[in-house]
């Protein structure tokens, strides 16, 4: 049958970058004897025939050859660095046992113990590449069933859909419910049937994968599945319900003879981050925050700093500084517009913002459209309340009103200046939860890398002027 094929297919593939793999090894090394004139010794055939045995045992070892579908790339590389260096430490053993470093050239050694994964590393990019241009083509395609068609088989399907280079194609779901509605669909694709009847279909169709996306709460549910499906030749993927809880950006820690999960968000690098960013970017802006101060005490000869009360860690108060954009008094004048216009207020009530607020003065303008007004939030971090990337600083009221199931995960930390939201529409939110769905991803998904991503982006937007008012 077609998936049989392809299972064994993919089985003579992975046997063959094996080997390649190996002979790769000794012949860069080979290669690099020759390059550098080094005479050739028994030693060298003594290290050829070692280095091969070890490195065919090492990289197995590894499980360099698993099925590397939905991998970043990076995570292969770090493989190949573990199965790498465990080859090197058991050859520096070798020479430190039998005192025989002399024999071979420090430079010659130096070069292939560091250039070789690197090497290899590339090879099975290459190897990547030429398999996902035929799967985006339909072909070397793996077929899976999901069971759960609830909220994390819907984010399970939407993130295969997101990555079709992985050639993993979904034949439909198993769930319950289907009991209430036998034409229940998901996603465009057909439940097939109740949980009780996946090993019936798993018996008749050739499935590679089955993805066990149930709640944690159905535990009855997943260790039938695990005791009835395991023999029938599809590989058994649970899909943990860790999202719900942000549990997937926890640590996994010991107690003792136990496993524990730190809830606690690491945010010390987070700090450093912070302040040395904003220290520079105070610096450097000095000239221009004077000059903004200076056009809008010109305008009005009001206060150049607006202060407004937000939600920071632990669900703490603070002073959020801006840059004053809209005339004296602007507060007061709020509820007068809200209360003579219906249209403002049904507005303001969605968003928490008017897109042509007319209490907005000409310089304030071109400050909240070029996102300068925010300027002074750097001088928030410095102090402790905010960070420079992390989820938007809201008010007592948004967190109540909006926040509810949420709410402790946006106090885990603290508010950035500028975020996910702030990349993506900015302004131009179609419901108030697109916002509170994009605090929770950044908060579920916070990195280093992310945050400058997010930093560049947002100059990017900046120039760009859209979506801000």
């Amino acid at each position: 049958m077609l998936s049989t094929n392809l299972r064994e297919q993919s089985s003579i593939m992975a046997r063959l970058l094996h080997l390649v793999d190996c002979l790769l090894v000794v012949g860069y090394l080979s290669a690099l004897v020759r390059f550098y004139r080094v005479e050739w010794s028994d030693y060298y055939t003594r290290l050829v025939i070692i280095s091969f045995v070890l490195s065919l045992i090492s990289f197995q070892s590894f499980q360099l050859y698993r099925s590397w579908r939905g991998w970043k790339f990076y995570k292969e590389f770090f493989v190949i660095i573990k199965a790498w260096v465990t080859i090197i430490g058991l050859l520096l053993f070798y020479f430190f046992i039998f005192k025989i470093s002399v024999a071979y050239s420090r430079v010659v050694f130096m070069i292939w113990s560091t250039t070789t994964p690197l090497i290899i590393f590339a090879l099975h990019m290459a190897a990547r590449k030429f398999l996902r241009f035929f799967r985006r083509r339909g072909k070397n395609i793996r077929r899976a069933v999901i069971a759960g068609a609830g909220d994390l088989g819907m984010s399970l399907i939407r993130e295969l859909d997101s990555i079709p280079w992985a050639g993993i194609e979904v034949m439909g779901f198993f769930d319950d419910k289907v009991a209430e509605d036998p034409k229940l669909t998901a996603m465009g694709l057909p439940v097939l049937g109740d949980i009780g009847m996946l090993p019936e279909y798993l018996q008749k169709n050739d499935i590679d994968y089955v993805y066990i996306a149930l709640p944690m709460r159905a535990e009855r549910k997943i260790f039938s599945i695990l005791r009835e499906c395991r023999s029938l030749g599809a590989r058994i993927y649970l899909v943990p319900d860790l999202y719900v809880f942000g549990l997937h950006h926890a640590e996994v820690q010991s107690l003792g003879k136990m496993l524990i999960l730190n809830f606690n968000p690491h945010t010390e690098w987070k700090r450093g981050f912070d302040i040395i960013f904003s220290l520079s970017v105070l610096i450097l802006a000095s000239p221009l925050f004077l000059l903004i101060s200076l056009l809008i005490w010109l305008e009005d000869r009001g206060p150049v700093i607006y202060r407004h009360k937000r939600i920071t860690a632990a669900g703490k108060e603070f002073d959020c500084l801006k840059f004053r954009t809209m005339r004296v008094g602007a507060d007061q004048e709020l509820e007068t517009l809200l209360a003579e216009d219906p249209e403002l207020r049904k507005e303001w009530q969605q968003t928490f913002k008017l897109k042509n607020d007319p209490r907005i003065t000409r310089i304030g303008r071109i400050l909240r459209k070029t996102s300068l007004d925010e300027f002074p939030q750097f001088i928030n971090v410095l102090r402790g309340d905010m960070s420079v990337v992390g989820a938007r600083p809201i008010v007592g009221g948004e967190l109540s009103a909006f926040y509810r199931d949420s709410a402790g995960r946006y106090c885990s930390m603290k508010p950035g200046i500028t975020g996910p939201w702030q990349v993506s529409k900015r302004s131009d939110v179609e419901t108030y939860q697109e916002r509170v769905d994009l605090d929770d991803w950044y908060i579920l998904n916070y990195s280093l890398w992310t945050d400058i991503k997010i930093i560049l982006r947002t100059v990017y937007i900046m120039f760009k002027r859209d979506g801000a008012y």
